[in-house]
Parts: C-alpha cells; sequence; structure tokens
C-alpha cells in the first residue's frame, strides 16, 4: 500500500510555470512506478507523464511533450512535474498514481491516487 499526496497547484497566467510534487509514503513506496495524470471538467482523465521506479524512463502525453518534465527524488520520496509554458488547455486537476512493475499510460493501471491538487491557468 502506498499514499499519495500532491501539492503546488495554484492559479498562473499564461505561459507561466508551476511545479507539482508528489509525496510517497509507505511500504517500499519508491520502487513504484508513477504517473501524473489530469482531468479538466466534462473530460476525461487524462496521461500527463509517467516514470519508472528509478527514475531513468520517462513518457509523456503529446499535449505536454516539450513542456513538462517529471522527475523524482526516491531518497525524499517525492515525485516532482516541472510545467512550463502553461496555457489555459493546461487548466484541470492534477493527479499523481502509482503502480507497480511497469508503465502505464492507462489510468485504470494504476491503482494507488492522490486527492488532486488545482492547476488553473489564466489567459
Amino acid at each position: 500500500q502506498v499514499q499519495l499526496v500532491e501539492s503546488g497547484g495554484g492559479l498562473v497566467q499564461a505561459g507561466g510555470s508551476l511545479r507539482l510534487s508528489c509525496a510517497t509514503s509507505g511500504r517500499a513506496s519508491s520502487r513504484y512506478v508513477m504517473g501524473w495524470f489530469r482531468q479538466a471538467p466534462g473530460k476525461q482523465r487524462e496521461f500527463v507523464a509517467g516514470i519508472s521506479w528509478d527514475g531513468h524512463v520517462t513518457n509523456y502525453g503529446d499535449s505536454v511533450k516539450g513542456r513538462f518534465i517529471i522527475s523524482r527524488d526516491n531518497v525524499k520520496n517525492t515525485v516532482y512535474l516541472q510545467m512550463n509554458s502553461l496555457n489555459p488547455e493546461d487548466t484541470a486537476i492534477y493527479y499523481c498514481a502509482a503502480r507497480i512493475f511497469v508503465m502505464s499510460t492507462g489510468a485504470n493501471d494504476y491503482p494507488y491516487w492522490g486527492q488532486g491538487t488545482q492547476v488553473t491557468v489564466s489567459s
């Protein structure tokens, strides 16, 4: 079992940056594959970024490639999402999620979720 707590959301102007954090706790939490997802009102939950347990492999959704960077610090048991060049279409609740073994872009493949943090980008 792993527990996840997101932080760092807020209101930012278009073109700005934010860094989200996801603090993990629980048995062997540093061994989990981690993902960031987002959900805007009326839309399905969307894969944003994923990272392997050791941080050596990352992948990104097409809409954020080149703008967002996922990273992790297994000493601090924290996963980060650096979001740059934000635009109003990035407005959503952002969730971190965890699963074991294999990376995946599918939300249904992740059994563990945080409560989410709101990101709002004004034009």
